[in-house]
C-alpha cells in the first residue's frame, strides 16, 4: 500500500457530538480504544470494517485544531522520513510506535502541508 491513503482521523472538541453526527450520516458505530497517554481513541466502524478514527482535541495535545487528518502508507516510515527531508519536507513528530497499530510520524511537505506517515504491523 506504499503511497496510498491509509487512514483518516478526526480531531474534534466534542467526540460525543461527532460520533452522533457521523453515526447518523454514515451509519458508523464506534469502538473505544484506550490511548497509552490516557484518553480514548474511537475507531469508526462501517459494519465490521474499521474506516476512520476519532479523538478529542484534549487527547491530541495543546496545539490541536478541529480537523480531519490523513495518513499515507509507507513501507518504512524511517526511510520515508529521510526521503521527505531530502525533498524539502520537515519532520514535525519523529517516528514512533503505536502498540497493535504500527509505526507513524507526523510530517510536513515542502509547501507546508501537514500529514502523517504510517506503516502498519
Amino acid at each position: 500500500m506504499h503511497g496510498q491513503i491509509d487512514w483518516s482521523e478526526l480531531l474534534t472538541p466534542d467526540p460525543e457530538a461527532a460520533k452522533a453526527f457521523y453515526g447518523n450520516v454514515f451509519g458508523w458505530t464506534f469502538s473505544p480504544m484506550p490511548m497509552p497517554q490516557g484518553g480514548l481513541y474511537w475507531v469508526a466502524m462501517a459494519g465490521e470494517t474499521p474506516v476512520a478514527g476519532l479523538m478529542g482535541m484534549a487527547d491530541a495535545g495543546a496545539e490541536a485544531q478541529p480537523q480531519w487528518f490523513t495518513y499515507i502508507a509507507a513501507k518504512d516510515v524511517d526511510q520515508s522520513c529521510e526521503a521527505l527531508t531530502a525533498a524539502g519536507g520537515t519532520i514535525l513528530q519523529a517516528p514512533w510506535d503505536i502498540p497493535y497499530v504500527g509505526r507513524v510520524a507526523i510530517v510536513m511537505d515542502a509547501q507546508k502541508v501537514v500529514f502523517g506517515l504510517m506503516c502498519r504491523i
